[in-house]
């Protein structure tokens, strides 16, 4: 063998050593997960919950499948109807799988609102298999997070809630649940990301995960290494319905406010304001003198609102709120969220190429209950399936409205009815009915007393920005 060769074989010879040595010292710094696992599956629980659903109904408070983006194919929707319409347009029950997590010695389980919302009956497992009936101590739709409770005699197992501020990109975590009904089911993974907005509200500020998370792991815990919740796992990016590597969790200092209301009140007060804002883009902050990107851009203020009585107007932007920084517009609506409903506070705007300071009596936000009464006797009281809810604030924000915006914007829509048939959908915001206007759910509602079966209805929509003219047929008897 020539002399060249042997260096060639010498060097690939290191070179394999040494990359076998790397291998080595990897394996060797990973964490050891076993004992930490065996220490933390007894306090996850797997929750089966089940509800009586109406044909009539079309199943339109349930949430989506899994998260805000879950991964609908074109054909959910015809399945969906097949399956909620029920044998013969009979009720049926329905079930659902979740996880939880046991926060505290006297069996409080904290999970997810939409694995127990509507439940008629609520059933929790423990690793050990003990079986207990649960009962709701209170739910959050906003948060999407809710509060059960168990009664054992026997002592439960108990996690221990961490600080999710502390929770770094790249920090290993692990997550605990039963994805597809399978129990005590383990994966881990890291931090990918903070602060992440998906669209499912207002106080949008996920922990995104690349640990597996699937349908069933929703309410489910997420570890640090610590052991610690540092996040209840709550939605995914998907377009087949399972696991793609992007999971999202809700950070548990966010869940320790509302668990503390909920154990309190059975739910949650949050402040409010009255304003209508926008992110601060690189161009505004340019035209606005403001230097550098950050607060929030003030793009309407509601009238006999608390921020109106404060002196704010459109094109503040806002820097400070009660003593802090609002660095993105997204951190503001959680800020006043949890400031106590009355107390007076300070509040920083930039205006006209200088700051001013001003200040702002928190109020109550409106509770979804209100709304949901709306609902329900609006729903009662029309032949085409549409329930409507008024406008306000936080409702123009939600379905992203303009601050002039006009009229009632539709909270749900019946599965098989007129409506459903002509393409309404939630968050749609009627403006007129048969080129009258609409202006209130008072409005609304006599239109819809006035329906004469078999006539036709026109409706002038706003969704996206856009008008939209959709015209209906009124059923000539009420469906069954």
């Amino acid at each position: 063998m020539s002399r060249i060769c042997k260096r060639i074989w010498l060097r690939m010879g290191v070179m394999l050593a040494s990359l076998a040595w790397m291998g080595a010292l990897d394996a060797a710094t990973l964490p050891d997960l076993v004992p930490l696992v065996k220490k933390l599956q007894p306090v996850v629980v797997n929750i089966s919950s089940s509800q009586t659903v109406s044909p009539s109904g079309g199943g339109q408070d349930k949430p989506p499948r899994f998260g805000p983006r879950g991964g609908e194919s074109p054909f959910d929707e015809f399945f969906r109807r097949f399956f909620e319409q029920g044998p013969q347009g009979q009720p049926f029950h329905s079930r659902s799988l979740g996880s939880g997590v046991i926060i505290d010695d006297t069996g409080h389980i904290l999970t997810n609102h939409h694995v127990v919302a509507d439940a008629d009956e609520i059933q929790v497992r423990l690793s050990d298999e003990r079986e207990f009936t649960a009962t709701v101590v209170g739910r959050d739709a906003k948060s999407d997070l809710a509060l059960i409770r168990i009664k054992s005699d026997s002592k439960l197992p108990v996690a221990t809630l961490g600080d999710s501020d502390q929770a770094e990109v790249g920090s290993w975590v692990i997550a605990i649940g039963n994805p597809f009904g399978l129990e005590a089911s383990v994966t881990q993974g890291i931090i990918s990301a903070r602060g992440r907005s998906i669209g499912s509200g207002p106080y949008d500020n996920f922990l995104q995960t690349d640990a597996a998370i699937n349908p069933g792991n929703s309410g489910g815990p997420l570890f640090n290494l610590q052991g610690e919740v540092i996040g209840i796992n709550t939605a995914i990016v998907s377009r087949s319905g399972g696991n793609m590597g992007i999971g999202f969790a809700i950070p548990v200092n966010m869940a320790k406010n509302i668990v503390k209301q909920l154990r309190a009140n059975g739910r949650v007060t949050r402040g409010w304001m009255g304003v209508r804002i926008q992110t601060v883009t690189k161009e505004l902050a340019d035209a606005l003198g403001l230097g550098a990107q950050r607060g929030a851009l003030v793009a309407s203020v509601e009238p006999k609102s608390p921020a109106e009585t404060a002196g704010i107007v459109p094109g503040d932007v806002i820097l400070k709120f009660d003593g802090h920084e609002v660095g993105r517009m997204k951190e503001l609506p959680t800020i006043v969220a949890e400031s106590p409903v009355n107390k007076k506070v300070p509040i920083e705007v930039f205006r006209n190429g200088a700051t001013k300071t001003l200040e702002v009596v928190v109020k109550e936000m409106a509770d979804d209950n209100e709304a949901s009464n709306v609902k329900e006797k609006t729903r009662e009281k029309n032949l085409v399936g549409l329930s409507v809810q008024p406008l306000s604030a936080e409702i123009k924000n939600r379905f992203d409205l303009s601050g002039d915006a006009s009229g009632v914007v539709v909270s749900g829509v019946e599965g098989n009815s007129p409506s459903d048939h002509a393409g309404v959908r939630v968050g749609d915001l009627i403006m007129e009915i048969n080129r009258k206007p609409v202006k209130s759910v008072a409005d609304f509602n006599a239109v819809m007393a006035k329906l004469e079966p078999g006539h036709s209805l026109l409706l002038l929509l706003q969704r996206g920005g856009d008008p939209l003219f959709m015209a209906m047929q009124v059923p000539a008897k009420a469906r069954p």
